[in-house]
């Protein structure tokens, strides 16, 4: 009969292991900005909005909102924030979480 050692992440959830290994900051960041690119992106295909019109109406490039609606692209302002959701006729609205 063999002797099973204990496992010590038995029990465990995987934000602790990213703990562990400090991912967490990382994955939460890389979250938030899939989920504000992917609303964005249904906020303008429910409004029928294209790129070009979405680029207008936050007075910026085409390529700078490529850039917003690219999840792995997580350099994003607040500005930027702010204005697509002017150009949506939406409020932006930030908090903390715990």
């Amino acid at each position: 009969m063999t002797k099973r050692t204990k496992n010590p992440h038995v029990g465990s959830s995987f934000d602790d292991f990213l703990v562990e290994e400090g991912l967490l900051a990382h994955a939460e960041s890389v979250a938030i900005k899939r989920v504000i690119a992917f609303q964005i992106a249904r906020l303008m295909s429910e409004e029928g909005i294209s790129k070009s019109e979405m680029a207008r109406r936050m007075n910026t490039s085409r390529s700078a909102l490529d850039r917003l609606l690219d999840p792995e692209n997580d350099s994003v302002s607040l500005q930027t924030l702010e204005r697509a959701a002017q150009a949506l006729g939406k409020r932006l609205r930030i908090e903390f979480a715990a």
